[in-house]
């Protein structure tokens, strides 16, 4: 799979000498997925305006199917669709007039046949000739969906499009992105909803203090940083670990009822055989033993800390 956009060592410093962006390099895939997950003030926002035209940045350099942003910047823009953070919609134009005056930004031709298929695909068609001021928030949302696409870009930006909205229209919005991405559109979206990355992304991407920490598949980045956890159910509460069972992978929960063990998959010896002998020599009687996984959220936590040591 080519790439579509190729950003290089992109870098972006204000006056006062705050950095925004450490020679960020990335390459994104046609037709993907990409979740940018970080804190606030990481420079999520920075990236994707940068990309996008918004914000100049201060050296490097970025391409859009083969378009430079900066020397070959109409054709570049033209590729992009991009859906803010913050809802600034003109309140008295219609939801129509809206989405068209969108596409003919672009120097699109006028192709209302299109805008309505956007239209219907974003649930918006019995709201055409709706002015915008009457619509609900989720509905905003779904305006600004259809103002970035009625161009027909190949990139679609998300910047943090579920903030704030209510949990049926989230899910709803996510159904709308894995639609685009059938349709072959390349798909960059901030969040801060990490159950929402783990499950759409194709990969992620985590970065932090301005600088790209790591770009992974989602389900490698799993495999290879996730850690599980198997929690013993003891029959009776103890107050404290006996001797023999004290060790840095092993804690005591805090009702005393159970033993939580941490252990990495991808060891020779996960140490479970040991430790389940040990917990029968100390005396004590389990009743029921459960595993999980790591979350993506887990992960991403460790990594930002790790990024803050």
């Amino acid at each position: 799979m080519s790439d579509i956009v190729e950003i290089y060592d992109l870098r972006k410093a204000y006056d006062d000498g705050f950095e925004a962006l450490k020679g960020v390099t990335l390459n994104i895939k046609k037709g993907e997925i990409l979740a940018l997950l970080g804190p606030n003030g990481a420079g999520k926002t920075t990236l994707i305006s940068t990309v996008c035209g918004i914000t100049t940045s201060t050296s490097g350099s970025v391409k859009v199917d083969g378009h430079d942003t900066v020397s070959d910047y109409r054709a570049a823009r033209s590729m992009i669709g991009l859906v803010p953070q913050e809802i600034n919609l003109e309140p008295f134009e219609t939801v129509m007039s809206t989405v068209r005056f969108s596409r003919g930004l672009f120097g699109k031709p006028k192709n209302d046949v299109a805008l309505e298929n956007i239209l219907k695909q974003l649930s918006l068609w019995d709201k055409k000739d709706t002015q915008i001021r009457a619509l609900s928030g989720g509905m905003k949302r779904r305006v600004l969906i259809a103002k970035a696409l009625a161009h027909d870009p190949r990139v679609l930006f998300l910047d943090e499009p579920t903030a704030g909205v209510d949990v049926e229209l989230r899910r709803d919005m996510w159904e709308i992105v894995a639609e685009l991405k059938a349709d072959g559109v390349t798909i960059i979206l901030t969040t801060h909803y990490i159950e929402e990355a783990e499950a759409i992304a194709d990969r992620i991407g985590v970065i932090a203090h301005g600088e790209l920490l790591l770009v992974e598949d989602k389900d490698k980045l799993m495999a290879r940083m996730g850690k599980k956890q198997l929690t013993v159910q003891l029959s009776k509460p103890i107050k404290k670990l006996p001797a023999r069972l004290k060790s840095d992978a092993l804690v005591l929960a805090s009702d005393g009822a159970s033993l939580i063990y941490t252990y990495d998959t991808r060891a020779e010896r996960t140490g479970i055989t040991k430790l389940l002998s040990d917990v029968a020599a100390a005396g004590l009687v389990l009743t029921d033993i459960e595993t999980s996984q790591s979350s993506l959220e887990d992960i991403f936590v460790d990594l930002v800390k790790e990024d803050a040591a």
